[in-house]
């Protein structure tokens, strides 16, 4: 059985050949105007027609004289009909041109990349094809993509090598198409109703807006310490301060945390601020965006997931958060000690170990809950003591003016009334900051500017935020399958190491 290593050795001796012939095999040019997609659908329009297509090759196959060639780009696939009668006896190597020579002595490989111009036809068995008149080298492959077409299954491979398990399985390549448009249609829908797109910092001071741990970096140029952004929450509320009204930013955000199906230590968000709007507006306004969003992304608003049927045209359903924890738990949420927290939390065989105050404990408990809710739902009436930038309801003492999207067992965002009373700002910051003393990394760091962009005075306002798990959850698929590129351990494989010898990679 031959190895990868052999293969490419094989192939860069057909490259050999080809440059004994004179053939550029990496030409800067392509002169493509027609995408093959086009051929198929409009075939009646372009019959007869002299056109030029490119892509990669997926098959070559001969019949005597004959030669067929598969190659696909983007939009789809289309076979190349060749006979030698038409082409010239010379190669034109300066412009990558071939004569069938190169097709003759099995000079092309699947995986290269090739154009071709000749008319649109159909052959003796119904296939829309373009004759070849012309045929063009645009890239010589060197290794082989894997020989399983329909399907590459070793996920190690497929991580590290995403570019691979694009080419090799079509529904993850249109995967990320739609994730695209997942977020263009973000995009769309604020643009539409008049936010402006502000593009604020990754790296911070002092970097806040959600518990999680941050990573750190260091700046030579200003010889300091920074965080990467763990949210981007207070940059975009101080260009609320500044006298914008709505603005939204669209971007990475970083948490030095574990990989979990549902979280990534780096991944996308989007996060809107909007002035004199509160969270019963901020509900209505993300109830339709939401619809907006998915009916753009997947073309439907009816889903099963997780073996829950989901309808997001439908009413969507409030959940009071205090009400959950008493009738599931037994647990007041706002006089509960941490004993009684605890001792829920080992009644319902959940994990107490990380649970070091009240507010993370009591999340323990609904987030047990949280997955048996089908949704769509929105979660209200969140304790204070787990909320620390929200605006405190005046109806509800002790809860905040918050609001999550509950969508098969799943919180999908996080949106509530924004706090700005500076004086109880800086009362809660310092309440973070002896949870960060007393030891929990996860908890938000002291702003002091921030506190000063209050004092100068911000606009009542609703703030939003979800990431593309919101993407992920909808498409079936873990964080790490739910990104093109995602962060593993750095590695270089045996093959590798024996093909390069001089590199010394360690």
């Amino acid at each position: 059985m031959a190895t990868l290593k052999g293969l490419r050795e094989e192939r860069l001796r057909k490259l050999k050949e080809l440059n004994k012939l004179g053939v550029n095999a990496y030409p800067a040019e392509s002169r493509r105007d027609t995408e093959l997609k086009k051929v198929v659908d409009n075939f009646s329009k372009l019959k007869g027609k002299k056109i030029t297509v490119a892509g990669r090759i997926k098959n070559i196959r001969g019949f005597g004289a004959l030669t067929f060639i598969v190659i696909e780009d983007f939009s789809g696939r289309l076979q190349l009909f060749i006979k030698p009668d038409n082409f010239s006896a010379k190669t034109k190597g300066d412009l990558g041109e071939l004569n069938y020579k190169v097709i003759e002595n099995s000079l092309l490989d699947i995986g290269d990349f090739i154009e071709a111009t000749g008319p649109v036809i159909k052959t003796k068995t119904d296939e829309i094809s373009v004759e070849v008149h012309e045929l063009r080298l645009l890239s010589k492959s060197l290794r082989p993509m894997p020989t399983d077409w329909d399907g590459l299954t070793d996920k190690e491979t497929r991580l590290r090598r995403r570019y691979i398990d694009m080419n090799v399985n079509k529904d993850v390549r249109d995967r990320y198409e739609r994730r695209s448009k997942f977020w263009q249609a973000n995009r769309d829908y604020l643009n539409k109703h008049k936010f402006l797109e502000i593009n604020i910092p990754v790296l911070e001071h002092t970097t806040g807006g959600a518990d999680a741990k941050p990573f750190k970096t260091h700046m030579d140029a200003l010889d300091q310490d920074f965080y990467l952004r763990i949210s981007h929450e207070l940059p975009l509320k101080r260009l609320l301060g500044g006298g914008y009204e709505k603005v939204y930013d669209l971007g990475p955000r970083f948490r030095n945390e574990q990989y979990t199906d549902e979280h990534l230590p780096e991944h996308v968000a989007l996060e809107w601020y909007w002035a004199y709007a509160d969270w019963n507006k901020g509900m209505e306004f993300m109830t339709d965006m939401f619809r907006y969003v998915y009916k753009q992304t997947f073309g439907k608003l009816q889903f099963e997931i997780n073996g829950m049927k989901i309808d997001l045209s439908k009413d969507w359903q409030k959940i009071d958060y205090a009400k959950v924890i008493k009738d599931r738990f037994g647990v007041d949420v706002f006089k509960a000690t941490l004993a009684q927290v605890h001792k829920a939390l080992k009644d319902n065989k959940l994990e107490v170990a990380d649970a070091n105050n009240i507010g993370k404990g009591i999340d323990k408990l609904w987030k047990a809950h949280r997955t048996t809710i089908a949704g769509p739902a929105w979660l209200i009436n969140t304790p204070q003591v787990i909320s620390p930038l929200a605006k405190s309801d005046p109806a509800r003492p002790g809860t905040v003016q918050r609001f999550q999207p509950i969508i098969a067992g799943s919180e999908l965002g996080n949106g509530f009334s924004e706090l700005n009373d500076p004086q109880d700002q800086l009362n809660r910051f310092l309440e973070q900051e002896k949870l960060r003393k007393g030891g929990d990394e996860e908890a938000q760091m002291l702003d002091i500017d921030y506190v000063e962009m209050l004092e100068y005075g911000m606009p009542p306002a609703c703030g939003w935020g979800h990431s593309e798990r919101a993407f992920w959850l909808f498409e079936g698929v873990t964080g790490r399958e739910g990104v093109p590129f995602p962060q593993m351990r750095f590695e270089i494989d045996d093959v590798t190491r024996s093909i390069y010898p001089e590199i010394k990679f360690d």
